[in-house]
Formats: C-alpha cells, structure tokens, sequence
C-alpha cells in the first residue's frame, strides 16, 4: 500500500530509495532556507562528481524491446570492481530538481560511492522515463531478471547486487528474489506488504484485501500511479537530450485536489476513480496482459493475482538473505511478518539462518522519523531511534563484499520494539521464545455495546497459569456472576450495521491515508469511537501485574446475522488507568470468505449464510508488541466496518464493488459454552521475557 504523497518523505528510512529525502516546495521557504538547501545540494554534486562516475537516463533494454530508465553512480577507479546497491522504485529520482532550479539532495548516492559501492536507480516499467504501461506489480517479472543479468554483466560490477527500498521500492524484491538469478545476493525490503500475496493464514494479493474485504486506501495511491496516459520522449532521443529534457521536465504528474474522504463514499465502488475525475486503469478497467481483468472485480484467489509480480510463498521460493524492516502501525505488518518467518523457517532454503528482522512502533516506512519521543498518533513510545545507516551497510559489507562486521555480528535475528515499556528488545525467533497463548473469553448480560456497556474479556481462572497473566480477582464490581466458563448461558450481543452509515476508522495501521482517517494513523484514543451503539466493547479487569503481548493475537467469533453476506472486524486496545484507549492493531472478515482462512485451500470460496444461523469465524491473525502495565487493560472492540480503512459491505450477497443499495444487517456475537467467542493472545512471561 503506498501514496507518493505520504511515502515519498518515508522513503529517507532507508539510506538508498529514490530520490533521497523529500523536501518542501520553494513557496514554504524563505530565501535564506532556499538559498542554503541549494548551497548544499550544488555541494553534494559537486563531490560526487569529483568520486564518480557518473552516468544518468540510461535507457536498459528489457527482452520485449521496451527501456527502462537508470541513473548509475560508481567510483572512479577503474582499477576496481564493485558490487552493486539497486533501488528500483515507481517514484521521482531525476536528478534536476525543476521546482527549484537546482539539483535534488545526492547525499546517498555520494555514501554509497565513497563507501566502495555502485548505485543503480530505475524507474519501474511505465513511469517517468521508463517505457511501457504499468501494472500495479504486474509488469513482466522478467523485469527484474533482465535488469540483473544487465547489471551483472559490466566491466565495472563484482556481479553481486543487492537491493534496498521502503513500499513500492521494497515490495517487487520478494517475488524478484525467487527467480534464482545468480547476480542477486541478498535483499532488504522494508515495509513491503503489498509484495505479499498470500502466506499461512493470509491471502492479501498485495495489500488489496483482508478477510476478503477491499483495503480502501490503496485505491488514492492507484489514481496517482496507473498512469496508462502520460507524456513520453521519443525512443529517438539521445542519452544527452533525455539529460537535457530532464532539466526541464520531470514527467511528475500533478493531480487534481480531491476530497478522498468524500470520494471513497461514492457507489458503486468501481467508479470511485471515475468520480473523482481520475484517469482510467487498471483499477476498473480490464486490461490486456501480463495480469488482465480490472482489479476491484478481482475475488480473493482470482488466477489473475499469480499472473504478476506478486510473491506467493507456494510457488515463490526465497533463497537469498533477507534483512526485513516492518513497523507496528504499518498497513500488513501480520503477513510481513508471516512472510519472514516462512523463508527463514522454509528447510530448503540454504539462508534461511540469515535472515533478520527489525520492527519499529512508527507508521508505514517511519524508521527514521523516530525520535527521542517518537509519538505514533497521539501515543509517545519513548526513543525509538536505531542507526539504520550503519545497519544496512553492515549487511551490504557482509554479504556483498564479504566482510566481517561488528554491527552484523551484534544483531539479533529479531529485533522488536515493545510499547508500553518502549524498548528495543531481541528475540531468536517470532515469536519470542518462550511466548504462550492465552486465550481470553468474550462475556457479558448481552449489553456489550458502547464504551459503557457490560462487555467483558474472562480469563478461566481454573486453568490460570501464574506465569502468563494475572488479573483482579475482585468481580464485586463486575454486573456479570462469577461461573464456569462451560456453563455460560449464551447471552449474545447484538448490533446494527447500516452500510449507508458505516462504522469509521479511527487512527490505526495504515500507510495511505490520503486525510481520510484522523491522525492518518497510529494510536488514537478510541473513546471518541466507543459511544456508538454499533461497536461491542469488551475490556478486562484492570491487571494485577504487568504482561508483555508480543506475537500473533487471534479472535474468534460465533456469529450469527440477519442478512446473506456482511463483515465483523477486531480492534485490539491499550486501555490506560485513566480510561485513554490506544488501538494496537485491527483485522477484518468478509463472511462470505470465512472458509478461506488458515492455509485451507479454495481463496474464493464462497459460502453466504443462512439467516439466525450461528457461524464459527477466525479472523487472520493481528500482531503486536506491546506491554499492559499493572493496572491497564485489555479490550476488544466489535462492529460491522472500519470504513475507509475497509470497503464497506452492502450486505447484499451480490457482487458489492457495483452495487449501490445496501440491506441494514442485524449481526450478533455469541458466546457460552457451546459459542466460546475468544480472543488468543501471545504472551511473553515475566521469566521467558526478550532481554
């Protein structure tokens, strides 16, 4: 999931994405600022072209014919050869800045030089100066093959090549590195969900679902990068005039303003981009090979997602090391996650002992935003800072020139920021070792809605494992009687989920929100959203003592509707002694698809339900690392949509994405001996705690 708008100043996480760091237009500086960024940025130029050799608009031909567009830095000894540092990205790299009439910040490509590195920058396949028409990762994955073998082959390249990039420039690495090509030497992607197809419980074909339910926020960043119409250069033009255009043309589109929060109301939803005034593309529009078929038609397990450059862990072998970079409050954090583990648990992988994984607590691609109070939302996580320079040139010296390194050596295989204790913890493995699952029961008298509500999460004392979780053993002040969890009277909660008027997100894990969720992300304080009566709020007992939740957190639901097809969603939260409730991560099920879960096979099965009929549903799995101190609790919320952050479902049964009347669903949540509704945490006791 990606937005130009918001990923472009992101992509400074990483020492090597395009572009280098974002910067201000020249109408939001005085002319002291402007006068010193341009200073600077002449100066930076002016030492790499002392170092390099530098050599920008080279047109690389790929085996149908079409070029694509690469600027190349390298050091000037010849004497020498030098692996290769590839960052292949949708977005903006020309080296002329023609807002400001100046040369864009070198600073990366003058590190990676004078470190002994050659860097390549291209442009995917449809953007900018690169030919061809684009295809939300589904340009020819021979792509990356012919690019390789192309940078492999110079006098001047050790033939080892490694890549490096944040969102669009991380996530085509994954399927890239199954293609085995022998140049290729280690990847680090970083925030790379939308590279992710499906893995274990999660079939997301790259960020566009979850449980089956559209992820909305791609769509803004889609308007901005389908971009079938757009001006091109001659195939005629010299290197020397692509250089000369490039000082006065950058080929950068420029939107129209649109109101997305507005415009992701509109019905149906395939003309969301139409309405907006938007081009046409692969959005809506069937389109010729490699993928074909409009994408919001696409179901789950649609042949047409395998067509591209999507990596799919059955049929996409990784033999490469990986050093993997994700974020909590990142859009598919859960699949990244269950992508790293699969490669590096897969036992025919020869690295699959090197691969690494660092998570930060920022927002999509925020690595380097972290600060000495890094505040996510409105939450501070304390100093979340790591040397991510120093890092990734550890690995790139390792693997690439094959030098020992203190930096590497010092790396855990797992590198994880707790919040609540806001730390940087390590692990060998993901989960940490030693976690357990706790499993939490949703209870109440039936009135579970709202913030004030009788909602509650039960831990089965009788099975109460001293080491894992302690709650108040006081229910005095609980209006729920004190029994046997296998005795529960089914006493079901009950909502109603109007599409016309659906449930809106609040903060949360995403990475485009275009402004159509407050705080565009992170952790917010859900309060404001747990006076509505369609949302089921289900808290535990203040805690007896603190309890560390790192790894997977599964709900599961017996539910039961009025209406043939609707969604339930989870929302995992930090409740605060003073009542402030920060939202840790959130899911979603389209009940249509609640057979596709969990590895089984047939992704766009569908099964719609009988009405008043009970229906065991597991969500996919959320992930988070997070502390409940003494005294804080731990809450579930329940509704029918997390809208924009999920399409809306119009309860219909039919097709939705062209649909424009929706049918009111009366949903309930059972749970009672024989409907156990739960929420499965893992829990890292005190003893086995990551150090």
């Amino acid at each position: 999931m990606r937005a130009a708008r918001l990923i472009v100043p992101a992509l400074a996480a990483a020492s090597f994405c395009a572009g280098g760091a974002a910067q201000r237009g020249s109408q939001a500086m005085s002319a002291e600022e402007r006068a010193k960024l341009i200073a600077h940025r002449q100066e930076v130029e002016k030492q790499l072209e002392d170092l390099a050799v530098i050599d920008r608009k080279v047109m690389v031909p790929m085996r149908d014919g079409v070029r694509m567009q690469a600027d190349i830095y390298r050091p000037k000894d010849s004497s020498k050869k030098y692996p290769v540092i590839f960052s292949r990205t949708p977005y903006n790299f020309n080296f002329w800045d023609v807002r400001l009439g100046t040369y864009r910040d070198m600073t990366q490509e003058l590190d990676a030089v004078k470190r002994g590195y050659a860097l390549v920058e291209m442009n995917e396949r449809g953007h900018f100066f690169s030919e061809g028409n684009y295809d939300i990762l589904g340009a020819p994955l021979t792509d990356a093959d012919d690019q390789f073998t192309w940078m492999g082959s110079h006098p001047w390249s050790s033939g080892k090549i490694g890549l490096i990039g944040c969102s669009s420039t991380a996530e085509w690495q994954l399927a890239a590195a199954s293609l085995g090509n022998k140049a290729l030497t280690t990847i680090i992607p970083q925030s790379f969900g939308a590279g992710v197809g499906k893995v274990g419980p999660y079939n997301e074909q790259g960020n566009w679902y979850r449980g089956g339910a559209v992820q909305m926020l791609f769509i803004d960043w889609l308007a901005g990068e389908q971009n079938q119409v757009r001006p091109q250069f001659p195939k005629t033009a010299t290197q020397d005039e692509l250089i000369a255009g490039a000082k006065l043309f950058d080929l950068s589109p420029q939107l129209a303003p649109v109101d997305w929060a507005k415009a992701f109301e509109h019905l149906p939803e395939k003309d969301i981009m139409i309405a907006a005034g938007m081009p046409h593309g692969i959005y809506a529009d069937k389109m010729p090979v490699p993928t074909g078929g409009a994408m919001i038609e696409r179901t789950p397990g649609d042949p047409a997602w395998r067509k591209g450059g999507i990596w799919q862990s059955d049929t996409m072998p990784i033999r490469v090391p990986g050093y993997w970079f994700m974020t909590w409050y990142d859009v598919s954090t859960a699949p990244n996650l269950a992508a790293y583990n699969f490669v590096r648990n897969d036992p025919t992988n020869p690295h699959k002992d090197e691969q690494y994984a660092v998570i930060a607590p920022t927002l999509h691609c925020g690595y380097k935003r972290a600060t000495e109070h890094t505040v996510v939302g409105e939450r501070d996580m304390g100093d979340a800072r790591l040397d991510y320079d120093a890092m990734t040139y550890a690995w790139f010296d390792h693997f690439l020139k094959g030098e020992d390194s203190p930096v590497l050596k010092q790396q855990p295989k797992v590198k994880y920021y707790t919040m609540g204790i806001n730390k940087w913890q390590s692990s060998e493995t993901w989960p940490p070792v030693g976690a357990k699952p706790v499993t939490l029961a949703l209870t109440s008298n039936g009135h579970a809605n709202t913030l004030n509500g009788d909602g509650f999460l039960r831990y089965d004392r009788a099975k109460k494992d001293p080491s894992l979780l302690k709650f108040t053993s006081d229910l005095s002040t609980r209006p729920i009687k004190k029994v046997d969890s296998k005795k529960l009277v089914d006493m079901p909660d009950s909502f109603t989920y109007d599409p016309m008027k659906p449930t809106p997100s609040y903060g949360g894990n995403v990475c485009c929100a275009a402004n159509t969720i407050p705080g565009n992300g992170g952790a917010l304080d859900q309060r404001k959203m747990e006076g509505r009566d369609d949302i089921l709020v289900y808290t535990s007992e203040p805690l007896a003592e603190g309890v560390e939740v790192s790894g997977p957190i599964t709900v599961t639901y017996y539910v039961s509707s009025d209406v043939k097809d609707t969604d339930v969603t989870a929302k995992l939260i930090d409740v605060q002694p003073d009542g402030t409730a920060y939202n840790l991560d959130e899911t979603i099920q389209r009940l249509r698809y609640r057979e596709n879960n969990n590895g089984r096979e047939g992704d766009s099965k569908v099964v719609m339900m009988e009405s008043g009929k009970v229906y065991k549903v597991t969500l996919t799995p959320m992930v988070t690392s997070n502390y409940f101190d003494k005294g804080h609790r731990i809450r579930l919320e329940v509704a029918g949509a997390n809208f924009p952050r999920f399409d809306r479902n119009l309860n219909t049964g039919g097709n939705n994405y062209d649909e424009t009347t929706g049918v009111v669903a009366h949903t309930s949540i059972h749970h009672s001996g024989q409907y156990p509704s739960s929420m499965t945490l893992t829990v890292v006791p005190a003893a086995s705690a990551a150090k």
